[in-house]
């Protein structure tokens, strides 16, 4: 029973595009590893920029300054 947890930052991402990450990421569990799709759990969780570092400062920071 295969559990897949994929953090992203809260910015639009669409519920399609979720849904298509969910599919995808089903399948290579599949395809790799042979992995029962009905047993296979993957967890999108969205993060505020704010809440989010690299490098030592937010993303909010780093893509108000370009990086």
């Amino acid at each position: 029973m295969p559990y897949v947890n994929i953090k992203i930052t809260r910015d639009g991402v669409t519920p399609e595009k979720k849904a298509e990450v969910i599919r995808g990421v089903t399948q290579v569990l599949v395809d790799v590893l042979g992995k029962n799709p009905a047993t296979t759990m993957v967890l999108i969780e969205e993060v505020e920029t704010d809440n989010w570092g690299i490098a030592g400062e937010t993303v909010t920071a780093r893509r108000k300054s370009g990086r």
